[in-house]
């Protein structure tokens, strides 16, 4: 993309309905009580300083979260906030298929906080389900191979290890049988 034809969302910023935002399912960053207690402090004080990110579902009109949802979530838990900025939520979107639209959630994410591991191998499983190889998933999550590895082993699904070639250096040894 050349500079000149590509417009970062952000200069697109749009007031949505909150009730027209919805969650995505596979957000895997996790906020602490006392740092949730800090952002609404944060809004509260300060504003949205930030727009949320989202898709547009056309088909059903509405918007789903790619990053930002403990914003989101501070309007929906606070009557006044939500009195405040009249039931809008700053948004800019993003028009991308599914697993692009993960790897932003993840980059995101990745650039400020903390995961829950069970929701990150989910969206490995997801991805690697939907034909995301490792090196895609690598590059566009910046994780490395050992990482994806270790997620990969918590989901203990063995349909992730398919495409992986094992060593044959060791067997076990039988009873009786010489070392």
């Amino acid at each position: 993309m050349s500079g000149s034809t590509f417009k970062s969302p952000a200069y697109e910023v749009i007031a949505v309905p909150i009730e027209k935002i919805i969650p995505n399912s596979y957000n895997p960053n996790a906020v602490a009580p006392p740092e949730m207690r800090l952002l609404y402090d944060s809004i509260k004080e300060d504003g949205y300083t930030m727009p949320i990110v989202c898709y547009y579902l056309e088909e059903k009109d509405n918007y789903v979260i790619v990053d930002g949802f403990h914003r989101y979530q501070i309007m929906m838990d606070h009557k006044d906030i939500y009195q405040r900025e009249n039931g809008k939520m700053p948004v800019t979107v993003i028009d991308k298929p599914l697993s692009n639209r993960m790897a932003s959630t993840i980059r995101h994410n990745r650039a400020r906080g903390s995961h829950d591991v069970d929701l990150m191998s989910n969206i490995v499983q997801e991805l690697h389900s939907i034909g995301r190889s490792d090196a895609w998933i690598s590059k566009h999550l910046g994780m490395s191979r050992d990482e994806i590895l270790r997620l990969k082993q918590i989901t203990g699904l063995t349909e992730l290890f398919r495409d992986v070639e094992f060593g044959k250096a060791w067997r076990p040894v039988e009873e009786g049988e010489a070392k």
